[in-house]
Protein backbone atom coordinates (compact mmCIF):
# COMPACT_ATOMS: atom_id res chain seq x y z
CA UNK A 1 0.00 0.00 0.00
CA UNK A 2 1.41 3.36 -0.88
CA UNK A 3 1.08 5.99 1.97
CA UNK A 4 2.88 8.98 0.44
CA UNK A 5 6.14 10.69 0.43
CA UNK A 6 8.80 11.82 3.39
CA UNK A 7 8.31 15.41 2.23
CA UNK A 8 10.29 16.22 5.64
CA UNK A 9 12.48 14.90 8.18
CA UNK A 10 13.61 16.53 11.90
CA UNK A 11 14.75 15.72 14.98
CA UNK A 12 14.65 17.11 18.32
CA UNK A 13 18.12 17.71 20.10
CA UNK A 14 17.33 18.92 23.00
CA UNK A 15 13.76 18.03 24.13
CA UNK A 16 11.21 20.56 23.25
CA UNK A 17 13.19 23.01 22.00
CA UNK A 18 13.56 23.48 17.99
CA UNK A 19 13.40 21.21 15.52
CA UNK A 20 16.45 20.21 13.08
CA UNK A 21 15.64 19.63 9.51
CA UNK A 22 17.26 16.88 7.96
CA UNK A 23 17.78 15.66 4.17
CA UNK A 24 18.23 11.66 5.55
CA UNK A 25 18.40 10.19 9.05
CA UNK A 26 19.89 7.32 10.27
CA UNK A 27 17.10 5.27 12.62
CA UNK A 28 18.34 3.09 15.64
CA UNK A 29 16.25 0.88 17.40
CA UNK A 30 15.43 3.45 20.30
CA UNK A 31 14.72 6.59 17.27
CA UNK A 32 16.28 8.36 14.78
CA UNK A 33 20.13 9.31 15.96
CA UNK A 34 20.50 12.24 17.90
CA UNK A 35 16.54 12.49 18.22
CA UNK A 36 15.91 13.98 22.15
CA UNK A 37 19.42 12.66 24.07
CA UNK A 38 19.57 15.77 26.41
CA UNK A 39 16.60 17.76 27.78
CA UNK A 40 16.30 21.07 30.12
CA UNK A 41 15.49 19.17 33.89
CA UNK A 42 13.99 21.68 36.66
CA UNK A 43 16.18 22.31 39.87
CA UNK A 44 13.85 24.71 41.59
CA UNK A 45 13.14 22.06 44.63
CA UNK A 46 9.01 23.64 44.75
CA UNK A 47 8.13 23.46 41.21
CA UNK A 48 5.82 20.96 40.03
CA UNK A 49 8.36 19.69 37.59
CA UNK A 50 11.37 19.19 40.41
CA UNK A 51 13.85 16.78 38.62
CA UNK A 52 11.93 16.02 35.67
CA UNK A 53 12.25 17.64 31.90
CA UNK A 54 10.93 21.38 31.51
CA UNK A 55 8.23 21.50 28.40
CA UNK A 56 6.81 22.81 25.96
CA UNK A 57 3.39 22.75 28.24
CA UNK A 58 5.58 24.48 30.97
CA UNK A 59 6.67 27.31 28.37
CA UNK A 60 5.29 28.85 24.56
CA UNK A 61 8.52 29.89 24.02
CA UNK A 62 10.84 27.08 24.39
CA UNK A 63 10.30 25.47 20.57
CA UNK A 64 11.39 29.18 19.51
CA UNK A 65 15.22 28.42 20.22
CA UNK A 66 17.42 25.54 19.78
CA UNK A 67 19.67 26.81 22.03
CA UNK A 68 19.72 25.13 25.62
CA UNK A 69 21.27 28.51 27.23
CA UNK A 70 18.54 30.82 25.69
CA UNK A 71 15.45 28.38 26.41
CA UNK A 72 16.97 28.68 30.67
CA UNK A 73 16.72 31.87 30.18
CA UNK A 74 13.18 31.72 29.16
CA UNK A 75 12.53 29.53 31.89
CA UNK A 76 14.54 31.66 34.29
CA UNK A 77 11.96 34.68 33.11
CA UNK A 78 9.56 32.73 34.60
CA UNK A 79 10.85 32.22 37.99
CA UNK A 80 12.19 28.23 36.99
CA UNK A 81 16.08 27.45 37.28
CA UNK A 82 16.61 24.50 34.72
CA UNK A 83 20.02 22.63 33.77
CA UNK A 84 21.04 20.73 30.70
CA UNK A 85 20.91 17.06 31.41
CA UNK A 86 21.93 14.17 28.94
CA UNK A 87 22.20 11.56 31.54
CA UNK A 88 19.60 9.69 29.79
CA UNK A 89 20.22 8.18 26.39
CA UNK A 90 16.63 9.22 24.98
CA UNK A 91 14.27 12.13 26.68
CA UNK A 92 10.92 10.60 25.01
CA UNK A 93 7.22 11.24 26.26
CA UNK A 94 6.11 8.29 24.12
CA UNK A 95 7.09 6.30 21.61
CA UNK A 96 10.97 6.74 19.51
CA UNK A 97 9.11 7.64 16.23
CA UNK A 98 6.40 9.88 15.13
CA UNK A 99 4.92 9.75 12.02
CA UNK A 100 2.34 12.57 10.41
CA UNK A 101 0.45 12.76 7.32
CA UNK A 102 -0.43 16.06 5.45
CA UNK A 103 -3.75 14.92 5.36
CA UNK A 104 -4.36 15.14 8.59
CA UNK A 105 -2.88 18.69 9.05
CA UNK A 106 -5.25 19.63 6.27
CA UNK A 107 -8.21 18.25 8.42
CA UNK A 108 -7.14 20.39 11.20
CA UNK A 109 -6.93 23.47 9.11
CA UNK A 110 -10.11 23.26 7.92
CA UNK A 111 -11.68 23.21 11.16
CA UNK A 112 -9.83 26.17 12.45
CA UNK A 113 -10.05 28.29 9.24
CA UNK A 114 -6.24 28.67 8.88
CA UNK A 115 -3.16 27.24 7.61
CA UNK A 116 -0.99 25.54 9.95
CA UNK A 117 2.89 24.71 10.37
CA UNK A 118 3.51 20.90 10.34
CA UNK A 119 5.70 21.59 13.24
CA UNK A 120 3.10 22.56 15.74
CA UNK A 121 3.07 18.43 15.78
CA UNK A 122 6.68 18.20 16.38
CA UNK A 123 6.57 14.97 14.36
CA UNK A 124 9.79 13.11 12.80
CA UNK A 125 8.39 12.24 8.98
CA UNK A 126 6.12 14.36 8.06
CA UNK A 127 4.74 12.47 4.75
CA UNK A 128 2.61 13.84 1.43
CA UNK A 129 -0.02 11.51 1.57
CA UNK A 130 -0.64 9.58 -1.59
CA UNK A 131 -3.23 10.43 -4.15
CA UNK A 132 -6.40 8.17 -2.82
CA UNK A 133 -4.45 7.36 0.74
CA UNK A 134 -7.60 7.90 2.95
CA UNK A 135 -6.81 6.62 6.72
CA UNK A 136 -7.24 8.17 9.63
CA UNK A 137 -4.66 7.36 12.19
CA UNK A 138 -6.84 4.73 14.57
CA UNK A 139 -6.66 2.94 10.82
CA UNK A 140 -2.79 2.79 10.92
CA UNK A 141 -2.66 1.21 13.38
CA UNK A 142 -1.28 -2.27 13.44
CA UNK A 143 0.55 -1.69 9.98
CA UNK A 144 3.84 -1.93 9.25
CA UNK A 145 5.75 1.22 7.47
CA UNK A 146 8.68 1.07 5.29
CA UNK A 147 10.80 3.78 3.93
CA UNK A 148 14.49 3.21 3.10
CA UNK A 149 15.99 0.78 4.76
CA UNK A 150 13.81 1.04 8.32
CA UNK A 151 10.83 -0.83 9.12
CA UNK A 152 8.51 0.66 12.04
CA UNK A 153 5.39 -1.14 13.14
CA UNK A 154 2.23 1.44 13.72
CA UNK A 155 1.47 1.05 17.47
CA UNK A 156 -0.90 3.91 18.95
CA UNK A 157 -2.22 7.30 17.88
CA UNK A 158 -0.73 10.70 19.55
CA UNK A 159 -3.22 12.00 21.42
CA UNK A 160 -2.46 16.34 22.09
CA UNK A 161 -2.17 19.07 24.22
CA UNK A 162 -1.29 22.71 24.67
CA UNK A 163 2.16 22.75 22.57
CA UNK A 164 -0.28 22.61 19.25
CA UNK A 165 -1.47 25.70 20.20
CA UNK A 166 1.67 27.14 19.85
CA UNK A 167 2.58 29.23 16.73
CA UNK A 168 6.15 27.79 15.66
CA UNK A 169 7.48 31.24 14.73
CA UNK A 170 6.27 33.46 17.39
CA UNK A 171 4.95 31.67 20.44
CA UNK A 172 1.57 33.20 20.37
CA UNK A 173 -1.66 31.34 21.06
CA UNK A 174 -4.34 29.65 19.11
CA UNK A 175 -6.62 28.02 21.61
CA UNK A 176 -9.02 26.71 18.81
CA UNK A 177 -6.94 24.20 17.28
CA UNK A 178 -6.75 22.25 20.46
CA UNK A 179 -10.05 22.52 20.88
CA UNK A 180 -10.90 21.33 17.75
CA UNK A 181 -8.74 18.26 17.21
CA UNK A 182 -10.12 18.16 21.18
CA UNK A 183 -13.54 17.94 19.93
CA UNK A 184 -13.88 16.76 16.78
CA UNK A 185 -10.54 14.72 15.99
CA UNK A 186 -10.91 12.54 19.86
CA UNK A 187 -8.28 14.33 20.62
CA UNK A 188 -5.72 12.59 17.62
CA UNK A 189 -3.00 13.87 15.42
CA UNK A 190 -0.79 11.52 14.10
CA UNK A 191 0.67 8.12 15.22
CA UNK A 192 3.74 6.28 17.30
CA UNK A 193 5.81 3.79 15.71
CA UNK A 194 8.08 0.88 17.11
CA UNK A 195 11.32 0.63 14.99
CA UNK A 196 11.11 -2.83 13.50
CA UNK A 197 14.30 -2.83 11.77
CA UNK A 198 17.34 -0.03 12.04
CA UNK A 199 18.24 1.57 8.67
CA UNK A 200 18.29 4.77 6.87
CA UNK A 201 15.68 6.73 5.62
CA UNK A 202 15.40 10.19 3.28
CA UNK A 203 13.41 13.04 2.27
CA UNK A 204 11.68 11.80 -1.20
CA UNK A 205 11.53 8.25 -0.28
CA UNK A 206 8.28 6.68 -0.50
CA UNK A 207 6.80 5.17 2.55
CA UNK A 208 4.59 2.39 1.96
CA UNK A 209 2.39 -0.01 4.30
CA UNK A 210 0.98 -3.41 4.82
Amino acid sequence: MDVGTIAALWRYPVKALRAEPLAQATVLPDGLAGDRTAALVVESPTHARAGKPFRGKESSRLHLTADPETAASYAADDGVLVTLDRSEPRWFDARPVSVLLDRWVHDVEALVGEPLDPLRWRPNLYVTAAPGFAKREAEMVGLTLRAGTVVLEVVTVIRRCVTTTWDVATGEALPSVLERVATQRANVVGVYCEVVTPGELARGDALTAE
